[in-house]
């Protein structure tokens, strides 16, 4: 009987995946799912809630996004993406623009070093939208 109760009164969690317009701090996309649930296969979806004729210059994510499909869906909506790359990334076949974007990404800061690509490619400026969630 204890058993069952304890399970019962378990938490479950949910994650709120947002896309934040850094300039205005606009929440532009959400999407709620379980715990069990990554960031970065929701990336796609938040990108899709916006309108395809509404520009967006870039995408500024950590490295939880630094896959295929993150900068494919970044690359199609002609936008640059800022994601570190991983200590261990090596260069892909450049097979389709994120490919291409990526080995860029990839090339650039191991050729001026992990700290100095942040500050150039003004990665620092992901931490304005992520105060958006202490308003």
């Amino acid at each position: 009987m204890r058993a069952s109760m304890a399970a019962q009164k378990r938490r479950v969690w949910r994650k709120i995946h947002l896309g934040i317009d850094e300039e205005t701090l606009e929440i532009r996309a959400v999407e709620v799912t379980a715990s069990n649930v990554g960031d970065a296969p929701m990336l796609p979806e938040l990108l899709g809630q916006i309108d395809p004729n509404q520009e967006i210059a870039n995408v500024t994510a950590d490295g939880a996004y630094y896959t295929r499909r993150c900068r494919d869906a970044i690359a199609d909506r002609d936008a640059a993406a800022i994601i570190p790359p991983r200590r261990n990334a090596r260069p892909c076949k450049p097979t389709t623009a994120g490919a291409r974007a990526r080995n860029e990404a990839l090339r650039a800061s191991t050729y001026l070093g992990r700290a100095l690509w942040r500050r150039c490619s003004e990665y620092h400026r992901r931490s304005r939208a992520e105060t958006k969630m202490n308003v």
